[in-house]
């Protein structure tokens, strides 16, 4: 191997060089993120003081929320950064977090979808069996295993990572660190790693996209037999869109980590990682909650009790 200096911290790449276009970019994130912020607090608050929506499916809602606030606050806000600023360097420890967070909320994001896709098949399909097998104790345990199963995967994946020697280039062609494109820059032999994060993208990707569609697959063969067309509708109004988000969550996931390890970047991995990383968070508020009826009327009743509250202070 030749003697090369070693890498202690890492370029980020922007999409433009341009100044124009790097404020434009920036802008474009930033009103993103807040949206995003916004509409996932926004449903947080609602559940939390709303005791009509302390029920499984809310709870499990009130936690995909939490999860995607910080899912898009690892990559956002330090994106805006070396968007705007000459700067784009992010020290070794600093990409190490990234990773970290990146992978872990990705796979706790994976795993809350797959026991939301298990509770409505539970609610649609069993509807008599719900509250026994869905109950709270039930939700609890299965939130803490998924956290704790994200973040034993992430430490995973990051210390097979950081254990690699990085003494080529320097310049992450993403706009954060992520592992695949860490690999690139690897002077050691990275085929363990990549089969590694092949093997686990196909058993917790591939593994959760299967059960919820083989979810989806029992309630809609439930929800033909619905007798009015009104029902059907809802049904699959609710139903559809989660599907189409997770098919777009996954498969830009999969595009950029199962593939193999190339050396020149390409725009279908920036491509990729914007929908993997900003897509699913900003969408999730809309499609599990804002069109939800009961959401709406639950905004009502607490903006009400708001008021009446501060006119009772007033008074």
């Amino acid at each position: 191997m030749p003697n090369s200096t070693t890498v202690t911290e890492f370029l980020l790449t922007r999409f433009s060089d341009v100044w124009e276009l790097r404020v434009l970019h920036a802008l474009l994130l930033l009103l993103m993120y807040l949206a995003t912020l916004v509409g996932n607090l926004l449903i947080v608050i609602v559940i939390t003081f709303d005791w009509k929506l302390h029920t499984p499916m809310y709870f499990l809602i009130r936690n995909l929320s939490v999860l995607d606030m910080c899912y898009i606050s690892v990559t956002v806000p330090k994106a805006c950064v070396i968007f705007l600023l000459d700067s784009t360097a992010i020290s070794m420890a600093g990409c190490a977090a990234q990773i970290f967070l990146v992978v872990a909320f990705v796979t706790v994001e994976l795993l809350f979808v797959t026991i939301m896709a298990r509770d409505r098949y539970v609610a649609i399909c069993q509807p008599l069996h719900y509250s026994v097998i869905m109950n709270p104790r039930v939700c609890v345990q299965m939130t803490l295993a998924s956290v704790l199963s994200g973040l034993v995967h992430s430490g995973f994946q990051t210390g097979n990572t950081f254990r690699l020697s990085f003494c080529q280039s320097n310049v992450v062609h993403q706009f954060f660190c992520d592992l695949s494109s860490l690999l690139k820059l690897s002077c050691t032999d990275t085929l363990n790693n990549e089969i590694l994060i092949f093997i686990s993208s196909v058993v917790i990707a591939g593994g959760c996209f299967a059960f919820i569609i083989m979810s989806y697959i029992h309630i809609f063969s439930t929800v033909l037999k619905f007798p009015t067309r009104g029902e059907r509708g809802k049904a699959f109004s609710t139903c559809v869109p989660h599907i189409v988000v997770l098919t777009i969550f996954v498969s830009s996931g999969t595009a950029v980590y199962v593939k193999p390890v190339s050396s020149s970047p390409t725009f279908q991995d920036t491509l990729s990682s914007v929908f993997y990383s900003l897509v699913p968070p900003f969408l999730n508020p809309i499609i599990y909650s804002l069109r939800n009826k009961q959401i709406k009327e639950a905004v009502k009743r607490v903006m009400r009790r708001k008021r009446y509250s501060g006119k009772s202070i007033i008074v």
